[in-house]
């Protein structure tokens, strides 16, 4: 009788387990690359079509000051996986592979988000660009990922063409290559792989990582997808527009399965771009800047979270936050802690944005690049103050964020004493930090692109009068 009691309590215990575990949240992270500020609808686009992506922040909560932690690829995507500033662990450059196989790659030391998720039940996947080292121990199935649909370098051509690189350097699946045969067009491809993923884990908590390459170069789309960019005349805006809009349909693919099976309410969801838009085509209006620079229009990127069944939708939140605030977020979410040993840079973000919190959840936030001989462009924002030194420039330009968010006033010469302070908050802060592991070409093009800014600016007024 005893034995017949226990072994039924055991049963219930195991029930109300399973239980608990469906009622944690599904986390879905969704990265677009190199996406203008301005070309989504939710911050104003009116000429790209994102009606899902308006619909996802609609459901939830738009970040106004939503910052990337890096200006470019790589790094950012390591910031945004660990939870910590990249410099912490020497990824401050895109990584480089050699001609022996061999690559640069995030350290295998790192804790992923992924990893911990995975220790804790969660059926985990990566799906779209890895960038974040070629060689198989850097792979995602290596870094906490039971499934990987992808390719693992920075940019690819979206037919799945590796040209003259090796077929690993395709799209794999677990490691294994692609035939190119059984692929359409890559964006529609990870699109459907995330919805087949939903299906075949309806009835388990998972993390899908939802890494798109759209809208970074090449500039390629189907005919069907440029339907919704005919409206566009100049021709490399509309091609750029209809890589945006999809991904914006995938994306609505995915919201609409989880909605089928009766998940939405219960999954949480963000969407933001690993940086700033890229040079050409796309529109970061109202900031300064572009991809690859730590003026706003580098690091301020579209960025939404959404979780009906937790926060309140429909809403717009002003206080600066950062990628970094995704990794606690998600594990305060799933009720997951981490070690002591995991340092994390970022804040969870659930109390301030199901206002228990009224306080900012950052005071000051931190950037920088490296552009080689120990060079580093570096930024800082302190409440409204935000202090730059850019490579570009050659000089620190300092802005009242909070009055002048498109940096047009440099207000350093007036402002010595607060020009110092914010130097002094970034060399303390650079002290923690190591040097980059590896380099990549970032640190010479900065120098030519301000050489062409200033040919342009000098022939069109060689005529003045």
């Amino acid at each position: 009788m005893i034995r017949s009691i226990a072994a039924a309590m055991v049963a219930i215990i195991s029930l109300y387990g399973n239980l608990m575990a469906d009622d944690r949240p599904n986390i879905i992270v969704i990265v677009a690359d190199d996406l203008g500020f301005s070309d989504v609808g939710f911050n104003g686009c009116q000429e790209i079509p994102t009606p899902h992506l308006d619909e996802l922040a609609k459901s939830g909560i738009v970040f106004e000051s939503g910052y990337a932690s890096h200006p470019y690829c790589s790094p950012s995507r390591a910031g945004l996986l660990t939870g910590r500033y990249q410099q912490r662990f020497g990824h401050e450059c895109n990584p480089n592979s050699g001609k022996d196989g061999s690559s640069d790659g995030l350290p295998l030391s790192e804790t992923l988000l992924s990893n911990v998720l995975q220790e804790n039940g969660y059926q985990t996947s990566c799906i779209g660009k890895w960038h974040l080292g070629d060689e198989p121990k850097f792979w995602p199935t290596e870094r906490g990922f039971d499934e990987w649909f992808g390719f693992s370098g920075g940019s690819m051509s979206y037919w799945g063409d590796t040209g003259n690189r090796s077929p690993e350097h395709g799209v794999l699946r677990n490691g294994a290559v692609v035939a190119k045969s059984e692929l359409s067009y890559l964006t529609d491809d990870f699109s459907s792989e995330a919805v087949s993923f939903v299906e075949r884990n309806q009835s388990n908590p998972f993390l899908m990582y939802l890494a798109y390459n759209a809208p970074h170069a090449p500039d390629q789309v189907t005919r069907e997808h440029l339907k919704k960019t005919e409206h566009i005349e100049y021709g490399g805006r509309a091609v750029y527009g209809a890589m945006v809009a999809a991904m914006d349909e995938g994306i609505g693919r995915v919201t609409a399965k989880l909605t089928e099976f009766g998940l939405r309410d219960n999954t949480l969801i963000f969407f933001y771009s690993d940086n700033g838009g890229r040079t050409d085509h796309a529109v970061n209006f109202p900031y300064r800047g572009h991809k690859g620079m730590l003026f706003e229009g580098g690091i301020r990127v579209p960025f939404c979270v959404s979780w009906p069944a937790k926060i309140q939708g429909d809403q717009r939140y002003d206080h600066p936050i950062t990628a970094l605030d995704i990794f606690p977020t998600a594990l305060a979410a799933a009720e997951v802690e981490t070690s002591e040993s995991v340092q994390l840079d970022g804040v969870n973000l659930l109390p301030y944005l199901q206002h228990n919190d009224q306080a900012k959840p950052h005071q000051t936030l931190f950037w920088r690049y490296a552009v080689g001989d120990g060079r580093y462009g570096y930024a800082v924002r302190d409440g409204d103050h935000k202090l730059v030194y850019s490579v570009y420039k050659s000089k620190h330009l300092l802005f009242d964020i909070g009055r002048d968010p498109w940096e047009r006033e440099d207000i350093s010469a007036t402002n010595p004493g607060l020009v110092k302070a914010l130097t002094t908050k970034y060399e303390q802060w650079q002290q923690e930090l190591m040097p980059p592991r590896w380099l990549d070409p970032h640190g010479p093009n900065v120098k030519k692109e301000e050489q062409k800014r200033q040919a342009a600016v000098d022939a069109a007024s060689r005529g003045e009068r």
